[in-house]
């Protein structure tokens, strides 16, 4: 299963800046309009001072690869990769509001999105995603509710960017009737 740690230090390594999470949510977005093989995960940096190695290149790939994978398999627990629990609370929903500006980002990538040509579903989720890359924690909120409200925000996430995937990569029908047969 993919860490948001090794994520952070592979990107850090490269002299990658920003929140890991946006990297993860651009990577998303991308891999929800376009194939694995036309993403070029280093061009998701959106830095062209960064040059990473072959080394990196192929942890990149991968990520891409494991990623296009959970995203595509409702039963493996697609989860955005987000800091670990035992990070403060503000830093963790400041890297969620991340991880949704990387999705949209990635979700406008090269092919431009029609959303009227999209379901109602799709169009709430952006618009979700778009409010929630204004997360914060606020001095005086009661921690234990702004948990629970993270937890669900994240389960959220989870869910929208899968359907999200599922609406703009819909499985051939042969591949559906597959999934439904029992052995």
């Amino acid at each position: 299963m993919q860490q948001y740690s090794d994520l952070a230090t592979v990107l850090s390594s490269l002299g990658y800046r920003d929140d890991a999470a946006a990297f993860h949510g651009a990577l998303c977005g991308a891999l929800c309009r376009q194939k694995p093989e036309e993403i070029d995960p280093v061009a998701l940096l959106d830095d062209d001072e960064i040059n990473p190695d072959q080394h990196a290149r192929a942890e990149l790939r991968q990520m891409c690869e494991q990623t296009v994978s959970a995203l595509a398999d409702m039963q493996t627990g697609f989860m955005p990769l987000l800091p670990e629990d035992a990070v403060g609370l503000g830093e963790r929903a400041r890297s969620l509001g991340a991880w949704c500006e990387g999705f949209l980002y990635g979700l406008a990538g090269r092919i431009k999105l029609d959303l009227r040509q999209c379901t109602d579903e799709v169009r709430e989720i952006v618009k979700d995603f778009t409010q929630f890359t204004r997360a914060s924690l606020d001095a005086g909120d009661d921690l234990e509710v702004e948990e629970g409200a993270y937890a669900e925000l994240v389960e959220y996430i989870r869910v929208g960017a899968q359907l999200v995937y599922m609406e703009l990569h819909p499985r051939p029908p042969a591949a559906a009737a597959q999934s439904k047969t029992l052995h």
